[in-house]
């Protein structure tokens, strides 16, 4: 009987299909499709959760469970300059405004269910969590000038407090323990996703239904009046 501790069986590692979704894209691009609909169309097919690109470490997912699609597009975008309106990249990448208008569930079909539901995890757990803190921020802002209180700083503090109870410090503090992060370290982006997120989670965590309800709109409210497309 061979020892199960000593029989090890070699697996080849995963294959990459970046290139097949790049070849798929520009290929349904030339052959008609608009542009908009080959890209996602292209995204149902990417595979790769992360990605370096000349020392830079893309990562489309946070947590494995929340698809920063935008990225993804950005990524997709930059392999195709000449083949799509500038304009209309422009407005996607940067204001989150596609040049088509299609319903939830066409955009679904386009890019998969699975991709679906974790960009939807991304919308509410990153975007609109991040949107929820710049309201509550601007609030802050308010009432400190309406109580003559119009000092500068402290205003992420304050604004965190009122969203999760304690100051940012302190779900910063608890974040990087969490997640065996230095604690003084800078945050880079992809770690500032993940602490949104993360927040988001621990925002459902301790409030109730309600106040969940009433603060995830208040960050889709502060999106339309932003310009986005949500």
């Amino acid at each position: 009987m061979v020892d199960q501790q000593e029989y090890q069986q070699d697996y080849p590692p995963p294959i990459s299909n970046i290139d097949a979704v790049i070849e798929h894209f520009h290929g349904a691009i030339a052959a008609g499709k608009h542009w908009y609909l080959a890209l996602l169309e292209s995204m149902s097919l990417w595979t790769e959760e992360h990605e370096t690109i000349n020392g830079e470490t893309l990562h489309y997912m946070v947590e494995g469970e929340a698809f920063d699609w935008l990225l993804l597009a950005q990524r997709l975008c930059d392999t195709a300059i000449g083949l799509i309106p500038e304009d209309e990249k422009y407005d996607l990448l940067f204001k989150a405004k596609a040049p088509l208008q299609l319903s939830p569930e066409e955009f679904k079909n386009l890019i998969g269910l699975s991709k679906y539901h974790k960009h939807l995890n991304f919308f509410y757990g990153v975007t609109v969590e991040e949107a929820l803190i710049q309201s509550v921020r601007e609030e802050v802002r308010k009432e400190r000038y309406a109580n003559a209180r119009p000092r500068r700083g402290g205003e992420e503090q304050e604004a965190f407090a009122k969203i999760y109870g304690v100051p940012l410090t302190d779900l910063l503090k608890q974040f990087r323990r969490e997640k065996h992060y230095h604690q003084t370290a800078a945050s880079n982006l992809t770690q500032m996703k993940e602490f949104t997120y993360w927040c988001f989670k621990y925002r459902v965590k301790i409030s109730e239904k309600a106040r969940v309800a009433s603060d995830t709109n208040k960050g889709l409210e502060w999106l339309r009046k932003n310009g986005y497309s949500c």
